[in-house]
């Protein structure tokens, strides 16, 4: 998370504490389900095997662009047949991060993430793993990345992901029925969430997802920063 509004995102975080693992609140411990589709089909968060889309923003320390291609293999994670997902990361065309997610959709239609296996890099070579987790490891516990049903869900705090130290966001649906321009097109009927992390409470970041393509913008809030869909290429 890249985003600068500390006041916002403590409020935030209080109001997740029904979900958290801190002294004040109860132990986190989802529902896991008993079915599982075959792939994610999510209208607001699809992944299509063969799909790349194409980001980018301006940064403090420069142009930044995001390639997520989703694979045509799987990954078994707890059991579970999981879609990988590749996010690189890149700054004035040097890659920075070079991550593999986990996501899998559950019977009723809500998005897990299920893990990840994420590398930070620099001049080409692997400088740390920070943030990495799996579902089932060391105590690491799935989150929700997208519901089946949002407009059910807004206003309620969600974890997204849980290892503890390492992995702790947080997202809550805040407006349904938005409208958004990016370069790549102009959507209607779109959602947008509020991303923050435990780990760093001085962060806030605003999410658009919309119908049948997904995440489209991300906006750090207290800064300019913005991270845009250019472009999205699909088999």
């Amino acid at each position: 998370m890249n985003s600068r509004s500390r006041t916002f995102a403590l409020l935030l975080m209080a109001a997740a504490l029904g979900c958290s693992n801190s002294p004040s609140g109860p132990t986190y411990a989802p529902e896991i389900p008993v079915t599982w589709a075959s792939s994610v089909s999510n209208p607001f968060f699809p992944l299509v095997p063969g799909s790349t889309n194409r980001f980018r923003g301006q940064t403090s320390d420069g142009v930044e662009t995001v390639v997520v291609e989703v694979l045509s293999t799987t990954k078994q994670v707890n059991g579970v047949t999981a879609t990988v997902v590749r996010d690189r990361v890149y700054l004035d065309g040097a890659l920075t991060e070079d991550t593999y997610d986990w996501y899998a959709q559950d019977g009723a239609g809500n998005v897990w993430y299920l893990g990840e296996d994420s590398k930070q890099v620099k001049n080409g070579q692997v400088v740390g793993t920070e943030g990495s987790w799996e579902w089932g490891v060391n105590g690491a516990l799935p989150g929700i990345v997208m519901w089946g049903n949002p407009t059910a869900r807004v206003g309620e705090a969600y974890r997204q992901e849980f290892f503890r130290g390492e992995a702790e966001d947080f997202g809550k649906v805040v407006a349904v029925d938005q409208s958004v321009t990016v370069p790549f097109g102009t959507f209607t009927g779109c959602i947008r969430t509020d991303d923050w992390s435990a780990l760093d409470p001085g962060t806030l970041e605003q999410k658009f997802y919309c119908p049948q393509v997904g995440f489209v913008l991300e906006v750090a809030v207290g800064s300019s920063e913005r991270l845009e869909l250019l472009e999205v290429t699909t088999p």
